[in-house]
């Protein structure tokens, strides 16, 4: 069974950046590239500075639970630097986890009182956080902060059906596969290159997203490896050496 460390306190904004200084000054500015993809993209001059005028953000260290599944959802977070993973606990204790975030990705929005996940990071990571009621009023203002977060929870949506899809019908090759290919076109849309890819989870991380054991994702590692698809150069890196391969993978396609 899995025990998350505590949720961290982020309390009042300005204590939080005395106790987690940004890199730079302004925060936001430290977001870089990401800033073309993060839900406050559209926003410019004065629309920006006003959501910024709302958000406190946070370094926070790997392994901290920001928050549980059933906690009240009081606040919507977005990710600048780091990496993130939510999950579900099932009543046995097995855990399930639903997704990973990287630099750019929003969590937390719910559809009524409570968070339906665990928030953790995977890594030292720098998120921010708005309040609910303030953001509310905010999208009430400005339409495109409205449309902006509409789109990613479509693409949450249909983020979790690709999932059920990963889960249901795919070996673990096939899983495995998709993977590494989703990671490497997420890099990509982060300005990142396309390979090697990163891995900052764990293998145990990424047996419960793919509904796997940890002994079969490694298993699978070695046998794509052995096949030339891929290669290990370094912990926590996986380059793609055969693409094509990956593709044909995860589309189902015998290789051999």
């Amino acid at each position: 069974m899995v025990v998350p460390m505590p949720p961290f306190d982020f309390g009042d904004p300005k204590a939080a950046e005395r106790d987690f200084p940004d890199i730079q000054s302004p925060p936001c500015r430290t977001c870089d590239v990401v800033r073309e993809i993060a839900f406050c993209a559209d926003l410019g001059g004065d629309d920006f500075r006003r959501l910024a005028s709302v958000r406190c953000h946070a370094q926070l260290p790997a392994g901290f639970t920001i928050f549980r599944e059933g906690d009240a959802a009081e606040h919507v977070y977005s990710v600048s630097r780091g990496a993130m993973k939510l999950y579900k606990l099932m009543s046995d204790g097995r855990r399930q986890i639903i997704g990973f975030l990287f630099a750019g990705d929003m969590f937390g929005l719910a559809f009524d009182s409570g968070y339906a996940y665990t928030a953790e990071t995977v890594i030292p990571t720098q998120v921010c956080r708005f309040g609910y009621r303030k953001l509310d009023m905010l999208m009430d203002e400005l339409p495109q902060l409205e449309r902006r977060i509409f789109a990613k929870a479509v693409r949450d949506l249909a983020a979790a059906q690709e999932q059920m899809l990963l889960l249901g019908r795919k070996t673990a090759k096939e899983k495995v596969a998709t993977f590494l290919l989703t990671l490497s076109q997420r890099a990509q849309q982060r300005g990142l290159p396309a390979s090697p890819v990163g891995l900052p989870m764990s293998r145990a991380d990424i047996a419960d997203y793919l509904g796997l054991t940890i002994e079969t994702v490694s298993r699978t590692f070695t046998q794509l490896r052995r096949d030339g698809a891929i290669e290990l150069p370094a912990t926590g890196h996986v380059a793609l050496l055969d693409v094509v391969m990956l593709e044909a993978l995860a589309e189902g396609a015998d290789c051999h």
